[in-house]
C-alpha cells in the first residue's frame, strides 16, 4: 500500500530521499529508500482524498480480511495444499494476496460462511 504523495525535501546520499511528513508522524523517520518510493506526475484534476488508517503506539496496524476471492489447490510434488486469495482492508482488489487456508479459517472463520438457498 502506497499513502502520499509527499514532498521530497531533499536527496540524501544516491539512493535516499527525506520526506516532508505530516506533522503527526512526527516520530516515522523521514529518510526513504527509492525503492520504496513512486513518482507522481501532477495533475491538476487530481485531487487526493485520504482514507483514515487507525495506526497503533508503534504504527503498525491489523489489515482486516474482508473477503475471499478465490479458493486453489496448489500442488507441490504430489502434496496437495488449499489456499485462498484474501482481499484485505485498506488494498486494491489487485493487491489480494494468497493465503493458506487452514491458517485463515483458524483466524477468521467467518469468512469461510456461505449463504446457502436450501430447497424444500
Amino acid at each position: 500500500m502506497y499513502i502520499g504523495p509527499f514532498e521530497d525535501v531533499k536527496k540524501v546520499g544516491k539512493v535516499a530521499y527525506r520526506l516532508n511528513l505530516p506533522v503527526r508522524w512526527g516520530h516515522v523517520h523521514n529518510v526513504f529508500h527509492v525503492s520504496m518510493l513512486r513518482k507522481y506526475t501532477p495533475d491538476p484534476s487530481h485531487i487526493i482524498e485520504y482514507e483514515a488508517i487507525l495506526l497503533q503506539e508503534d504504527m503498525t496496524y491489523e489489515e482486516q480480511p474482508i473477503r475471499i476471492m478465490a479458493r486453489e489447490l496448489k500442488v507441490l510434488r504430489n502434496k496437495e495444499i488449499p489456499v485462498v486469495k484474501v482481499f484485505r482492508q485498506n488494498h486494491m482488489e489487485d493487491e489480494a494476496a494468497w493465503e493458506l487456508e487452514s491458517q485463515m479459517y483458524e483466524k477468521y472463520p467467518h469468512l469461510f460462511y456461505f449463504k446457502l438457498d436450501v430447497v424444500l
